[in-house]
């Protein structure tokens, strides 16, 4: 039976607007008030928050290992700091889980995949592909650097011999200076293609160019308090590294909830009803189909 009420436990972004989400003005004191919400968002779910959260830490755990088992420990650094350029995407369930919250729904973790339902779905895997492929463009920028400095024969590095060619040759500490310039322009891009990209795709059905457009606009027009914010984020990811990572299964959902909660303060609500949520309806299937079912479109 096909459901003609809305369904308030189902992602429904708006229609499509014609004109751009409206952008507001904060202020440092709003930043206070979104980190007590995402803080509150935290201390509501946490168990299940940590147990999602703990994918970042093992993640970075399998690079280090990979990186000291194929010897290219100088990229250790750079793959870390890549978190930054790609934890936006990442956080996307703690936004629907905030969300969810926030209108009195229930935040089981599985919801925190119901971005599967939404119609946004291939807009925000497409931005999220975009900054996957900033994270791999950084990557080869920071070995090209590398080995402007201290050449590329090949030969594998141990931690005592890479902590001396960085921090006690010029070469080292020129590549420090010059890493970390670079590296800040990766985070900048990053950091306005994404500042409230997802949030606004995870609520509204619009499209990419869209949302990227909002995000930029939101800095355009806050840039104190924005850039006040990306400092909060990377101080925040820097602490969560320690120790050993595992300081990111805390930090990251209390910057996940607090990106929503900004999105709140950033971007004016759409006062559009929601359309209607009518699920497809489901053909039957027969035992005596398979495996043919597999690969012949379903019969309405």
């Amino acid at each position: 039976m096909v459901q003609t009420e809305p369904h308030p436990d189902v992602i429904l972004p708006t229609e499509p607007a014609h004109d751009l989400p409206q952008v507001r003005s904060i202020w440092p004191g709003d930043l206070v008030d979104a980190l007590a919400k995402g803080l509150a968002d935290f201390r509501a779910m946490p168990t299940h928050v940590i147990f999602l959260s703990l994918i970042y830490p093992i993640a970075g755990l399998i690079i280090m290992r990979w990186t000291f088992g194929y010897d290219i420990l100088p990229m250790l650094y750079p793959l870390l700091a890549g978190f930054a350029l790609i934890g936006a995407f990442a956080a996307i369930g703690l936004y629907e889980l905030s969300r969810r919250r926030e209108m009195g729904l229930d935040t089981s973790w599985k919801h925190a995949f119901d971005v599967v339902h939404s119609p946004s779905l291939w807009s925000i895997a497409a931005l999220g592909l975009l900054l996957f492929a900033i994270f791999g463009v950084w990557l080869a920028v920071a070995h090209g650097l590398y080995v402007a400095h201290f050449g590329g024969d090949g030969q594998p590095v141990t931690l005592a011999e890479l902590g001396r060619r960085i921090f006690q040759t010029p070469q080292g500490r020129n590549l420090i200076v010059t890493g970390n310039a670079v590296g800040f322009l990766f985070a900048l891009a990053a950091f306005a293609l994404s500042a409230v990209s997802f949030p606004l795709l995870l609520d509204r059905n619009v499209g990419m160019a869209v949302a990227i457009v909002t995000s930029i606009r939101t800095i355009l027009k806050n840039p104190f308090t924005m850039a006040l914010w990306g400092l909060i984020v990377a101080f925040g990811l820097a602490v969560g590294c320690l120790p050993f990572l595992f300081g990111l299964a805390v930090v990251m959902p209390i910057l996940g909830h607090t990106s929503w909660h900004l999105y709140r303060k950033l971007v004016a609500r759409d006062a559009s009803p929601r359309p209607e949520y009518h699920p497809k309806p489901k053909a039957e299937r027969y035992a005596a189909d398979f495996p043919s079912s597999l690969f012949l479109p379903l019969k309405k």
